[in-house]
């Protein structure tokens, strides 16, 4: 039994479905208002809790083989992406879980003191690595999956927002490519305890995304670009209102302001290891976009 937390985000509902598909069984921990309905009629065991409650993690970890945790901080990096994980890797400790899959995330081991999700995610990676369970931790770049929601926009404005600059460097990893590392990483022996910085086969400029989008819907892009002050000015003047929200900024901030790219020879380790090819960008959205 799989136990897959963040099951009806992005990457957790391709994790989900991928195990259905392989006929193996998954335990999808999903929150009350959320849409697991497509989850519960391919198969998967649903399980409605709260990442929050100590007790909940325990219940959800029992009779569990592999762990993926694969949920996001929303707008609470200390509560979910910090506590959330300790009590997980604890009660997956106690419950004898084989395999613990973390989703962390490109950079948490640089010192990004204005990123609480990156000091989140960094501190739990320490964490695991020294709980004593068998481990793979999973650090990827940009999902593909969240410019899908740009690319409908673009299909139907035209209209393409690219804050800070044009020129740095991304690797979009495919989140089909990424789900199927997290649940394989279970099995094969040399993804054992390591940490895999996972990225797309390409290294692209930000402004190339916009450029694909028009070349895949024959459309113009119409760029526009504000620089990065505009936002410092909205996170300022949010900070008047509400301090909270305008800390969690700071990692949209710091994932605006630096280049996130895996180098070739980390992504050519990571499917050497895997034992399968990375789709590009341009293929993922082809694919999603029935072009």
């Amino acid at each position: 039994m799989y136990l897959v937390t963040g099951a009806t985000g992005g990457l957790g509902r391709r994790i989900v479905r991928l195990l259905r598909d392989r006929g193996l069984p998954v335990r999808a921990f999903v929150r009350l208002t959320s849409s697991y309905r497509e989850l519960e009629e391919r198969g998967a065991e649903i399980f409605i809790g709260n990442l929050k409650s100590d007790r909940d993690i325990q219940k959800a970890c029992q009779g569990v083989r592999y762990v993926i945790s694969a949920h996001g901080s929303g707008d609470s990096p200390e509560d979910v992406d910090y506590r959330a994980n300790i009590d997980l890797i604890d009660a997956a400790k106690a419950a004898g879980v084989e395999h613990f899959t973390f989703i962390s995330v490109l950079g948490a081991d640089r010192p990004y003191d204005d990123a609480p999700t990156f000091k989140a995610k960094r501190a739990v990676e320490r964490y695991l690595q020294e709980s004593g369970l068998r481990y793979t931790i999973l650090r990827p770049s940009g999902f593909s999956s969240n410019l899908l929601p740009l690319a409908e926009q673009f299909r139907r404005t035209g209209i393409y927002l690219l804050i800070g600059d044009p020129d740095s460097r991304t690797s979009i990893v495919s989140t089909d490519d990424l789900a199927r590392v997290a649940i394989d990483s279970a099995a094969i022996a040399a993804a054992h305890n390591q940490i895999f910085a996972v990225g797309g086969p390409e290294i692209l400029r930000r402004r190339d995304i916009p450029k694909i989008f028009g070349a895949l819907l024959n459309r113009e892009p119409l760029l526009i670009n504000p620089p990065l002050l505009a936002l410092d000015g909205i996170r300022n003047l949010l900070g008047l209102f509400n301090s909270k929200a305008q800390k969690n900024l700071g990692t949209l901030r710091t994932l605006l302001a630096h280049e996130f790219y895996c180098t070739h020879e980390e992504v050519q380790r990571v499917e050497a290891v895997y034992g399968f090819k990375f789709e590009t960008l341009e293929s993922f959205l082809r694919r999603h976009l029935a072009i």
